[in-house]
């Protein structure tokens, strides 16, 4: 009986070890696989550089955008851009101004 007494003690500390290596194992694996993993911390850290430099790129764009706007404003019309608008938008022409026309290719 001493014998099944020791053994029922040591099945009890076994089971208690077990879960403690279930848990470490489990929190082990998730820590380096899953979506919350250090490699997705990695991926996310470098989709937030592509988007920091777009980001960037974008503001530059539109601060550039903003100063042709500021230009073409009611109380300071710059004759130069209205002339380059004019002439894109609509297609206007200088009376001394030869048209050449290069047909595209067909590719």
């Amino acid at each position: 009986m001493k014998r099944v007494g020791k053994i029922s003690r040591y099945l009890g500390q076994a089971w208690m070890a077990g879960v403690w290596l279930f848990l470490f194992g489990y929190f082990a694996f998730h820590a380096f696989q899953g979506d919350n993993s250090l490699a997705a911390l990695k991926r996310l850290e470098v989709q937030q550089q592509e988007l920091s430099a777009l980001a960037e790129d974008v503001a530059a764009e539109r601060a550039a955008l903003e100063a042709r706007t500021a230009k073409l404003a009611n109380r300071t019309i710059d004759p130069d851009m209205l002339e380059e608008q004019v002439r894109l938008r609509l297609g206007f022409t200088h009376p001394d101004e030869v048209i050449v026309f290069i047909p595209a290719t067909g590719r």
